[in-house]
């Protein structure tokens, strides 16, 4: 638990009290109570919250710094998507564009008409993948390319919007990947993370290994959701079915991985 006095930070004028919501999390009894975290909050393009707190490992020997890097899971999507939008702003791409016309191998299986907009919204039907998968196996990404290129829609292409949770990383990249001839997490560095100078990075170069807080698993498994779901959604979430860390794996290996807020950068 982290004295509350010991919040690092500022915060504006008219800001205090997420400086006190942030503190009361590290005072949360029981489980529920946080290790350590950072918070920064843009407004009309100032930073106007930034806030850390707390360790970045699990013996608590570690505290939470102003370069620290942390695992953003599913965001991850967000700085994908980004690249798929610096190329369309390229005029490289468009959203109304087939994927098949820059990943020919994608048109397989009824997947011809799906186009990039598509994918980018989650309504390609491909929300997760239809051949069982394991947790290691997502690391091989020409494999699991050529698992979405033989699968089939859930649903007729643009007709219904479900979250593509680990399939959508793999259908954006693959596109910039043929677009561009880097991988995501290089274009990312190059266009992107780069030129704004932005802590971001897919694929964690070995150096910063020392920056990352550990992941620290929930002491409870999370209780799954009790309506129902169809199968499409389900695979999405269980198919690899994820967890807590794997022994000996590098915190935040393959995962973007991102500081908390800084003056005077996005």
């Amino acid at each position: 638990m982290a004295d509350p006095a010991t919040i690092q930070g500022e915060v504006a004028a008219g800001f205090e009290a997420v400086r006190a919501a942030f503190a009361a999390n590290f005072e949360r009894p029981g489980d529920f109570a946080e290790v350590g975290a950072a918070v920064a909050v843009y407004r009309r393009g100032a930073c106007v919250v930034d806030l850390r707190g707390g360790f970045a490992d699990r013996a608590r020997t570690r505290p939470w710094a102003r370069d620290t890097l942390v695992n953003v899971w599913s965001a991850t999507k967000g700085a994908t998507a980004a690249a798929v939008a610096r190329l369309v702003d390229q005029g490289r791409i468009a959203y109304g564009q087939l994927v098949a016309e820059v990943w020919p191998d994608f048109a397989q299986a009824g997947k011809a008409s799906v186009t990039i907009g598509q994918v980018m919204s989650h309504q390609a039907g491909l929300p997760g993948f239809a051949e069982p998968t394991r947790l290691e196996e997502i690391y091989d990404w020409a494999g699991c390319i050529a698992r979405l290129e033989r699968q089939a829609p859930a649903w007729p292409p643009g007709t219904l919007t479900s979250y593509h949770a680990m399939t959508f990383g793999f259908l954006a990249g693959e596109i910039v990947r043929r677009v561009s001839g880097l991988s995501p997490g290089a274009f990312i560095a190059r266009e992107i993370a780069g030129p704004l100078g932005a802590d971001i990075h897919v694929g964690l170069p070995e150096a910063l290994e020392p920056r990352v807080a550990e992941t620290l698993g929930p002491k409870r498994p999370p209780t799954p959701p009790d309506f129902e779901q169809p199968d499409y959604a389900r695979s999405a979430l269980r198919n690899p079915a994820t967890g807590r860390q794997r022994p000996g794996q590098r915190p935040g290996a393959g995962a973007a991985l991102c500081g908390p807020g800084e003056r005077g950068r996005p």
